[in-house]
């Protein structure tokens, strides 16, 4: 069976801590630490009549590593369509397939499938840069589109999450925190109210280099909290213990890095 799953270049590898495989490929983009952070930082739905839409999918990171903390029902939304076939047959292999879907679309048509005001949870872990003339982009396309905001951009990203949530639900994001103040703006302008914000450093002493974002849909645009920060790496140069715990769980103590 899993054989049978796996394509010419693909391997299979673990999030230990949730239990999950995951199908990657060297020619293709495969997920790297802040979807790890990203399906950790989140919240699910509660409700087994729940749903969750992650947007920009990539390979199902996110939503595989959150479907063991959620209930109800995953969509997991990606545009380019060998990313969208190895994040389904990564939810085949782990037999899933009766709580996560696979749509293979541009996000931008996301409501001609899902109804307005419908969703529960958003998650995503979107293109980091700007598509500008003078930007460098890696020739490998599969890795140009997940860097680059080539087919969608964050005003774009942010206004189909708003259009999926309900009131009250609730987005997560990851991104740079060179583009916090466009992120957190863009929130504002499409009823999205910034909630909890927590800084994530390489290591001690060095600048953030990722933040994570959780918001509201038609929450009061005050009570924001900064968490404190998660560090990558300690000073030995080793995985902190917290994310050590987030990739190995249980079996973190036993790993190396």
């Amino acid at each position: 069976m899993t054989q049978y799953l796996l394509r010419q270049n693909e391997r299979i590898d673990q999030l230990y801590s949730q239990n999950i495989s995951i199908i990657q490929s060297p020619e293709v983009f495969s997920f790297s630490l802040d979807a790890v952070l990203l399906a950790d930082f989140a919240k699910g739905p509660v409700k087994p009549t729940g749903q969750m839409v992650d947007l920009c999918a990539g390979n199902g990171a996110v939503g595989l590593f959150m479907a063991p903390k959620s209930r109800g029902h995953i969509l997991m939304v990606e545009l380019q369509e060998r990313l969208a076939d190895m994040a389904q047959r990564s939810v085949v292999l782990n037999h899933l397939d009766d709580r996560i879907d696979v749509l293979n679309r541009d996000l931008a048509t996301i409501t001609d499938t899902i109804a307005k005001d419908s969703v529960d949870v958003v998650t995503c872990n979107p293109p980091y840069f700007a598509d500008l003339p003078s930007s460098k982009k890696n020739p490998n396309p599969y890795l140009a589109i997940a860097r680059h905001e080539m087919t969608t951009n964050l005003t774009q990203i942010v206004m189909m999450t708003s259009d999926l949530l309900k009131m009250g639900g609730r987005a997560y994001f990851v991104h740079r925190p060179d583009r916090l103040l466009e992120l957190t703006r863009e929130l504002a302008e499409h009823r999205l109210s910034a909630k909890r914000v927590k800084f994530v450093y390489p290591k001690p002493g060095k600048p953030a280099n990722m933040v994570l974002i959780e918001a509201i849909k038609d929450g009061k645009q005050t009570g924001l909290t900064v968490l404190p920060p998660l560090m990558t790496y300690g000073s030995d140069g080793h995985y902190s213990d917290e994310v050590r715990k987030m990739l190995y769980g249980n079996h973190h103590a036993e790993q190396n890095d």
